[in-house]
């Protein structure tokens, strides 16, 4: 991996958030996609954006985004794009939506940029770690079970097995908040949060997030404990330390 792929991941945020911005707060028409889920003309426009770049860029590259699909490249090298995380956050005006971008190898992640534009922030990760807005950032250790923070979008999105592993780590922890969709991740990789639990997830709401967590020292896996990859089955686990995520993985199957 070089610095170059690094920086033009970043930088492919700023063309993202040059797209979205104009239609922030705006009355932009919503469309239902097949699985009810809701699009705007800035989420299928700043992808086209960004995927216009990497095709310039890296014409071999393979291309994985959520409005847009998937393009075939050298199986090696991906990029993967969830141009708003939060669409219905968008929607709805709140800022705390985000831009997903992952570079991976060999369906590892390597890169991610988690950019929230409307509130000007960003996050980085890489293995040689994770920035915010440019400087580095880390996780917060030392908090035990009892007085961790636990965040998750939304528990209509878990089946009824998995709510109930949910709730039995809910029912451990001091706080728990929901609805802030990719930005509980950046809470925790800042180190303002300790665990993050989640499932239903695609590879563009997940990918970018891996090394962003990891690079800033917390840990990321399945439910199963498991290497979140373009192939894992959804299911996430962020924690900011090592005892905290086995704590969690515990709970969840017991």
């Amino acid at each position: 991996m070089t610095t170059e792929i690094l920086e033009f991941a970043a930088s492919l945020a700023d063309t993202s958030r040059a797209v979205i911005e104009p239609y922030f707060r705006r009355n932009v028409g919503v469309i239902d996609k097949a699985d009810d889920s809701p699009v705007t003309i800035a989420d299928r426009s700043a992808e086209a954006a960004m995927r216009e770049r990497i095709e310039q860029a890296f014409e071999d590259h393979g291309i994985f985004g959520e409005e847009h699909g998937v393009k075939e490249g050298d199986g090696v090298h991906t990029w993967v794009l969830d141009p708003i995380d939060g669409t219905r956050s968008f929607i709805c005006g709140a800022p705390w939506f985000g831009t997903l971008i992952a570079y991976l190898e060999n369906g590892v992640p390597q890169i991610g940029v988690l950019d929230v534009p409307m509130m000007k922030e960003r996050w980085v990760g890489s293995p040689n770690g994770t920035t915010y807005n440019g400087s580095y950032c880390q996780v917060r250790t030392g908090v035990d079970l009892n007085q961790a923070s636990l965040f998750t979008t939304d528990i209509d999105l878990f089946t009824e097995e998995q709510a109930a592993g949910f709730n039995r780590v809910k029912d451990k922890v001091k706080c728990t908040r929901y609805g802030t969709d990719c930005y509980a991740y950046a809470l925790l990789a800042s180190g303002h949060i300790d665990l993050v639990i989640e499932a239903g997830l695609q590879p563009y709401d997940a990918m970018a997030l891996v090394p962003v967590i990891q690079g800033a020292g917390g840990i990321v896996t399945g439910w199963d404990g498991e290497e979140v990859t373009l192939n894992w089955d959804g299911r996430i686990v962020a924690a900011a330390t090592p005892q905290l995520h086995q704590q969690a993985l515990e709970l969840l199957k017991s």
